[in-house]
């Protein structure tokens, strides 16, 4: 089987899936980049491993504070969470006047002789209390503008100032250009082979019933028929292999 790692090499191979060159594909080299783009789409919005979860880290510029939003790459799919950033009145870096600080400091020094009950429960009580008077930082996105948008006070020493650094939980699309074995998913070949296949019967289609010399009738309908067929059978593949979905208790 033909191992299938970039772009083009994936071009070649669904051409010669279809025939190619003992039979003329006829679709442009831009209609199949369009078809690989199409699956690319597709395999990243119902493919169950079409996004991945990530960290993401982001340092605040000047602009992201003039334009009071944060503009993210195209592949972000969606943010999860904020991690909690640090308020006004500390620093990014734990001090000796933390909590959490002077109880490791204090009590423990020499975990062999120290119970971890009583730092478990202490610690407890504090991601209460931080839990009850600090509100978690409320955040609007869309994958459509990529605009991160923030519900906080931004500027110099206010809640979102130049140079501070921020943590997303996201999702993000898979690029095939990063991860090349998507070119090689045999879904991801099948699929991109039988959107050319539809391309193919469609711009024949036109030509239905012309008989080429030599008695050959074209008969583009067909091919379009089969091309239709074989992505409705591949795109309800995809569609069973994916998780099942949360059931939300409320």
């Amino acid at each position: 089987m033909a191992i299938v790692t970039n772009r083009e090499e994936l071009k070649q191979y669904c051409l010669r899936t279809l025939g190619a060159p003992l039979v003329n594909i006829d679709v442009t080299d831009e209609q199949i980049e369009d078809r690989v783009d199409e699956a690319i789409a597709y395999f990243r919005e119902y493919y169950f491993d079409g996004i991945e979860k990530v960290y993401l880290k982001h340092q605040l510029t000047q602009e992201d504070v003039d334009n009071e939003y944060i503009q993210l790459p195209d592949h972000v799919w969606s943010i999860n969470r904020i991690f909690p950033f640090p308020t006004s009145s500390s620093s990014s870096q734990m001090n000796i006047f933390d909590l959490q600080y002077q109880l490791r400091m204090n009590d423990l020094r020499d975990l062999t002789s120290t119970s971890l009950i009583y730092y478990q429960q202490v610690m407890s009580h504090i991601s209460l209390i931080d839990y009850l008077l600090n509100t978690q930082k409320q955040f609007r996105f869309n994958k459509l503008n990529g605009k991160l948008f923030i519900d906080d006070r931004w500027g110099a020493n206010r809640g979102l100032g130049v140079g501070q650094w921020l943590i997303f939980d996201a999702y993000t699309a898979l690029d095939p250009e990063q991860s090349p074995l998507l070119w090689n998913e045999r879904l991801f070949k099948e699929y991109t082979t039988a959107l050319i296949k539809r391309q193919w019967g469609t711009n024949l289609s036109k030509y239905q019933g012309v008989t080429l010399p030599g008695g050959i009738t074209l008969d583009g309908q067909r091919i379009l028929d089969e091309g239709k067929q074989e992505i409705s059978e591949i795109e309800e593949q995809i569609m069973n292999q994916l998780a099942p979905l949360s059931w939300f208790v409320g």
